[in-house]
């Protein structure tokens, strides 16, 4: 669990580093607890593993950060989630 210090108070970071293996190598990703269950739940609705799906993020990501990539990722699937049920 990490910590940072604002204003003399230590308070819990809401970003928390994780490991995911892309194409045979291990890497870090630093995401808040609500991307992280985004990323997963939108892997389990493809039905593909967390990792597959950090794979094709980072093929595709024109970032260069993996993490900003999967927030933009996760962002633009809920958007268009909204503009599809919007639509009907």
């Amino acid at each position: 669990m990490k910590f940072r210090r604002r204003e003399g108070l230590v308070t819990k970071s809401p970003i928390v580093k994780r490991s995911v293996k892309i194409d045979g190598r291990k890497t870090s990703v630093c995401l808040e607890d609500a991307f992280w269950t985004a990323l997963k739940e939108i892997a389990a609705h493809r039905n593909i593993s967390v990792e597959k799906l950090a794979f094709k993020v980072d093929r595709e990501r024109e970032h260069s950060n993996l993490s900003s990539a999967i927030r933009l990722f996760v962002l633009d699937h809920y958007c268009q989630q909204a503009a599809a049920r919007s639509a009907r």
